[in-house]
């Protein structure tokens, strides 16, 4: 039985990874190229007009945030859309009349997440070292914010896609929660520049966490305890399994 599970569950992960990989001019360039905007945008022209942040140079500073701001989205947007795709197209009821747990559904459509996002991290990394010289301070806190922070907004997009009635509620997250939470993160300024209240209010935002915690791993500083980072990332991971297993099993919005 659980070599009948492996193969599930390679099944499901090969189906995710060549849905993006096949059509890679849609998935994996345009991020690549919105992010180059940031770095010739706010990096070098409006980067050059600034005092350094926190000991680095702007472009430094964001480009911890401007990765992981890719990662996010791409996690989030590929998991998402893609089994949002396989309910509108009763595909998803194949796999839930199959002898196949559950919990095997969940981690194969984020291995798919995971796999769009960490690639897309590192092609904009990649692109990044035209801009600015390589520097890692610590490659385990690097690797270990990335794929954390990729599983949790691969669980947060099956969350929205479970919810989902139709394609414009794909959307309405991303558009209105994510992309605000994510640009009040930290990616562009250090939250020391602001005042006291509004450095406690930042606090409420869990996005700063994953952001503070992967500049750590690349500029060796943080302005959040890498313990509350990590506790911050557990916490959520298990809330929206959770979430996201009961909904499944429950058949919420799958089963007609």
């Amino acid at each position: 039985m659980t070599k009948f599970y492996w193969i599930a569950l390679k099944s499901i992960w090969s189906k995710e990874i060549n849905r993006f990989a096949r059509i890679w001019i849609q998935t994996l360039v345009p991020p690549v190229i919105t992010i180059t905007l940031y770095f010739i945008i706010f990096g070098n022209l409006i980067g050059s007009h600034m005092k350094g942040m926190c000991g680095f140079n702007y472009m430094q500073f964001i480009v911890p945030g401007l990765i992981m701001m890719s990662v996010i989205t791409n996690a989030y947007a590929n998991v998402a859309s893609s089994f949002f795709s396989a309910k509108f197209q009763r595909n998803i009821e194949e796999l839930l009349i199959a002898p196949v747990p559950t919990h095997i559904i969940i981690i194969g459509y984020i291995g798919g997440g995971v796999a769009r996002s960490v690639c897309v991290g590192v092609l904009v990394t990649l692109v990044s070292l035209f801009f600015i010289p390589f520097h890692v301070y610590s490659w385990p806190m690097v690797g270990i914010t990335l794929f954390l922070t990729a599983i949790l907004f691969s669980l947060a997009g099956l969350l929205n896609a479970v919810f989902a009635q139709n394609f414009d509620d794909i959307s309405l997250i991303p558009t209105f929660v994510l992309t605000p939470l994510t640009y009040l993160g930290g990616v562009f300024y250090s939250l020391r520049l602001l005042l006291p209240f509004w450095q406690t209010l930042s606090r409420l935002n869990p996005i700063v966490y994953m952001i503070s915690g992967f500049r750590y791993g690349f500029l060796g500083i943080n302005e959040v305890p890498l313990q509350l980072t990590m506790l911050v990332l557990l916490i959520f991971m298990i809330i929206f399994y959770v979430m996201v297993y009961i909904l499944i099993e429950r058949g919420r919005g799958l089963r007609t």
